[in-house]
């Protein structure tokens, strides 16, 4: 990798930030492993204190970096991987088979009217209740993900009066429609948190997240949810295995 060079173009400390994301990138600075230390990386760059401080801060901010009080600051690890196949898992399914404990927390649930878009994906018409439930679900104490969903009410009669603290999503659509899940559709996309995400997932508004939007269907092909999982990019991996034939 080449040596670090000052250049004219941007901020001296922004450098350093893009100096220290390379190493991490270039798997350089390997997933649980601590960077060179302040002072270290002052005689590397040639750079005062406080330039190489707000760089690292910046990555920490990004949630590259982790600081540990005493002990230095360390490229930081997903906390779960996100397994991706062909079957069809809710993130709470996907976790339970980890055997990896979370808890959910319920921040928005209430009955709105269908737009125009939301009549469209949910298949019902325009004006009709349906339910839109916001959850964040965090391992370790620490917000994992921040899930949005709009869900069919005509569907599903009765979902919206479901504990969705004690049960998962899935199994309340399944009770409450008398069906059993059946396919969904799904893309993925690579965004910043936002002001409102960043707050409910606890990391910087800049932060790079993970958007998966999705459209989950009924075993009879009636679409029942609508919305997105939001991801902190480092604290969740999609992880996928795959045969050549």
């Amino acid at each position: 990798m080449p040596k670090f060079k000052k250049s004219e173009g941007n901020l001296l400390y922004v450098q350093v930030s893009d100096y220290v994301r390379e190493k991490i990138y270039s798997k350089e600075w390997g997933v649980n492993e601590p960077i060179p230390s302040e002072h270290e990386l002052m005689d590397m760059l040639g750079l005062s204190r406080g330039t190489v401080q707000k760089g690292i801060r910046q990555l920490v901010d990004e949630g590259l970096l982790v600081q540990q009080r005493g002990r230095g600051t360390f490229v930081t690890q997903p906390l779960i991987a996100r397994p991706s196949s062909n079957r069809l898992l809710s993130f709470a399914e996907s976790m339970n088979a980890q055997h990896i404990e979370y808890v959910t927390k319920v921040v928005n649930k209430e009955v709105e009217l269908a737009t125009e878009v939301c009549s469209e994906n949910l298949g019902i018409a325009v004006g009709e209740p349906y339910l839109y439930l916001a959850r964040v679900r965090s391992v370790y104490g620490w917000p994992l993900m921040f899930i949005e969903s709009h869900l069919n009410l005509s569907a599903c009669p009765g979902l919206e009066d479901a504990d969705f603290e004690k049960e998962g999503l899935f199994a309340a659509v399944q009770r409450t429609s008398g069906q059993e899940i059946g396919r969904s559709e799904m893309v993925y996309s690579a965004r910043t948190a936002g002001k409102r995400r960043g707050r409910w997932l606890k990391c910087d508004e800049h932060a790079p997240v993970l958007e998966l939007d999705q459209l989950v269907r009924l075993e009879d092909g009636t679409p029942f949810e609508w919305g997105s999982v939001w991801l902190p990019a480092n604290r969740c991996v999609i992880s996928s295995e795959s045969v050549r034939q």
